[in-house]
């Protein structure tokens, strides 16, 4: 029997997410997707009055493809992709993710020449067209969040079908109390580090580009980052796992970067190029039904109480001047059960110990809380 969650979360991303209008053309990236899934988007849109169009691609076929990636051959694949990014009007990208270590032996050349040739595409996706990117729910993600695979499930769709609106309502006033605030300074174990925000725009993120959503962002001023930064969050990035990563700014860049793993392939990473070393984004996660990392940052980047601070490209809608092969968001939850810790906007204590002490921004605080 067709679950009819599919036919809701369809609904929800095609008609609230990227709002497809008649005659846009959509393009649905699906990589291990269930085709039943597929189906409900193609029906979505058509019912819209969008044409959809899809592309199938499966993880251990891009890993396969990345080992032995030249420069002839990703020159052409970027050249297609950017043409397809501009012929299609919307976006929409599912990905599941079996075996989030998928790629991890893969060098690390070799993802670097893989994101360097479809940086143009995903530019022009993320700037200049409607799109949204949703993970979908997995054995793995379940195993990973520490809950049996159907729990998860119902998990998922909780978050995936939330009340966005509800939630952008509030977040409009977190984005104006951003674009007030000079300076931040942030303190919590291993972390003690101030940068401004100043004449940078605040965005707020409720279900639109991703799903599940809950964020506001903005971007540091790129040289005015000082001081140090341990991330309290897991994370994987090109299939390589990462934890306890702590990085030292001066001016803006990352001078030092060490991990509880790889500290070469961190350093690799940050070497892809010299934006690598600098910080594109700044932004607080508010969605109160997220509380745990589980390696998916998808979910991790908008967990209650936390925040991320990301090494590599700026966002065009809250620019800063940093440009980068990489955009990899990095989480601090600052809860009490991960270490505590302050959040400042200029001389005012804005969230303490993952909670806002302000009423008006209850509704992002932990359930559980």
């Amino acid at each position: 029997m067709k679950d009819p969650r599919y036919q809701q979360l369809a609904e929800q991303v095609v008609g609230y997410s990227v709002r497809v209008q008649p005659g846009e053309h959509v393009n649905l990236r699906m990589q291990d997707i269930p085709d039943a899934m597929v189906v409900e988007l193609i029906r979505a849109v058509r019912a819209a009055g969008g044409i959809p169009h899809v592309d199938i691609s499966h993880s251990v076929i891009s890993r396969e493809l990345a080992m032995g990636a030249t420069e002839e051959q990703y020159a052409l694949l970027g050249r297609y992709r950017l043409q397809r990014a501009e012929d299609m009007q919307v976006h929409i990208c599912f990905y599941a993710d079996y075996n989030s270590f998928e790629s991890a032996d893969v060098p690390a050349n070799r993802m670097q020449l893989v994101s360097r040739h479809l940086k143009a595409a995903s530019d022009l996706t993320c700037n200049k067209r409607k799109w949204t990117v949703l993970a979908w729910p997995t054995p793995g993600m379940a195993q990973a969040a520490g809950m049996n695979t159907e729990a998860f499930e119902d998990f998922y769709f909780r978050c995936c079908l939330a009340d966005y609106a509800a939630m952008k309502e509030k977040a409009l006033k977190l984005k104006a109390l951003m674009e007030a605030t000079d300076k931040v300074r942030i303190i919590g174990p291993g972390t003690e580090l101030e940068f401004s925000i100043k004449g940078i725009p605040a965005i707020p993120c409720c279900g639109d580009c991703n799903v599940p959503d809950g964020e506001v962002y903005t971007a540091p001023v790129r040289d005015s980052i000082n001081g140090v930064i341990t991330y309290t969050a897991p994370s994987i990035y090109h299939g390589i796992p990462f934890d306890g990563v702590r990085f030292r700014f001066e001016k803006g860049r990352i001078v030092e970067a060490s991990c509880n793993g790889d500290n070469a392939k961190l350093n690799a990473l940050l070497d892809t190029d010299e934006g690598a070393r600098y910080i594109g984004e700044f932004a607080l996660g508010i969605n109160p039904h997220i509380l745990h990392p589980m390696r998916d940052i998808l979910f991790d980047e908008k967990i209650a109480g936390s925040f991320h601070l990301t090494p590599g490209q700026a966002y065009e809608e809250a620019p800063n001047g940093n440009e980068s092969a990489i955009h990899w968001d990095l989480v601090c939850i600052q809860r009490p059960e991960y270490g505590g810790g302050e959040i400042w906007f200029d001389d005012r204590l804005i969230r303490k110990d993952g909670l806002f002490t302000d009423p008006e921004f209850a509704l992002f605080n932990a359930k559980n809380a």
